[in-house]
């Protein structure tokens, strides 16, 4: 009888042992799983910020200029050559020559 408790004690603490493996088995395979998920999405999102950054550096650069262009509408030579160019004005005694074609 002793000798019949011994062997079924064993089994099940081979089948126990079995059951835990498994499980942890299972689990080692999802947790490589989503990790691969993650490092992927995680390249994705390196790659976004990448592209961003790019388009605010970009932007900035324009704000720059725009900003050189609004000081230069504000100066006096501005003024000047659209007035010549866009209304054909011209100082007093100045004598403007034009090609004929």
């Amino acid at each position: 009888m002793a000798r019949k408790a011994a062997y079924r004690k064993k089994r099940q603490n081979r089948t126990g042992m079995l059951l835990v493996t498994t499980v942890v088995l299972m689990m080692l395979v999802v947790v490589t799983i989503k990790s691969i998920e993650l490092q992927g999405k995680k390249e994705a999102y390196e790659l976004r910020e990448a592209a961003l950054q790019e388009e605010i550096d970009r932007e900035m650069e324009r704000t720059a200029e725009i900003e050189e262009y609004g000081k230069y509408t504000q100066t006096k030579k501005y003024v000047e050559e659209v007035a010549k160019d866009k209304l054909g004005l011209v100082y007093e005694g100045e004598i403007i020559f034009k090609d004929e074609k």
